[in-house]
């Protein structure tokens, strides 16, 4: 079954975060932009927000993809990607060109993390969902009575290293968006349940190849969890407690 198959939405991001902030000059941001825009030409749309300069695609059936400057990080996305290598190629693109536009040492960079998300949109009791899917039957859910208790909040987050020295970390966190007023009055909101798994590689790094070089460990990292374990582990069991919920 196809990632797409099992979630509302599927996007992979990606984070450059450093230690100082980023030239914001017009002739070097401009510059780095029409050098994405030749890559991806339906990136053409330039917007300025509160602290951040993006780059964005239109939306066109559910898929877009985006880049953002902020003081001390340079984020992308690609929101339903056809396939991962399609996103891949935004990602690896900045990873080659910021380092020049921007002026990025290797001493700068502080980490790079690829992110895997997944939305599965919900009009329900979305913490009871995922606590039914993910805690009912362990000692934390006998914590809660839930045949007259109501859960109000149960967003797991597990982290845990993937290297000896702890430099490439991975996490698996889900946020639900759910309120004790929804709860209070049994009226839901239609709001995805996210599952994102984060794949980060610290430094230090030798070299601004590296930055690159470091995107096929990471993405490797990345496709195996969401193989291996979050998609079995995590995103099916939510999905089935949410199909498995009367009405």
């Amino acid at each position: 079954m196809s990632i797409a198959a099992l979630c509302t939405d599927f996007y992979i991001n990606q984070k450059l975060a450093l230690k100082l902030d980023l030239p914001t000059s017009r002739e070097t941001v401009l510059d780095m932009f029409d050098r994405v825009r030749k890559e991806l030409p339906q990136m053409d749309r330039f917007r300025r927000y509160e602290g951040e300069l993006a780059l964005e695609s239109p939306e066109a059936e559910s898929q877009y993809n985006w880049l953002a400057l902020n003081r001390t990080s340079i984020r992308t996305g690609w929101v339903n990607p056809e396939t991962l290598q399609q996103a891949y190629r935004l990602h690896r693109l900045i990873l080659e060109i910021a380092p020049y536009f921007l002026s990025i040492s290797p001493l700068d960079l502080e980490f790079v993390e690829l992110v895997f998300g997944f939305d599965i949109e919900a009009t329900a009791n979305r913490n009871e969902v995922v606590f039914d899917a993910l805690l009912a039957e362990s000692s934390l859910g006998a914590l809660v009575e839930t045949d007259r208790e109501s859960v109000l909040d149960a967003q797991p987050f597990v982290g845990f290293s993937l290297s000896h020295g702890c430099e490439v970390q991975a996490f698996v966190e889900v946020k639900t968006r759910s309120r004790s007023r929804e709860v209070a009055t049994g009226h839901y909101e239609s709001e995805p349940i996210s599952v994102y798994l984060t794949v980060r590689r610290y430094g230090p790094f030798a070299d601004v190849k590296d930055f690159a070089k470091s995107f096929g460990t990471l993405a490797g990292h990345a496709e195996r969890l969401t193989d291996e374990r979050v998609i079995p582990y995590v995103v099916m069991p939510i999905r089935e407690a949410l199909l498995s919920r009367p009405g």
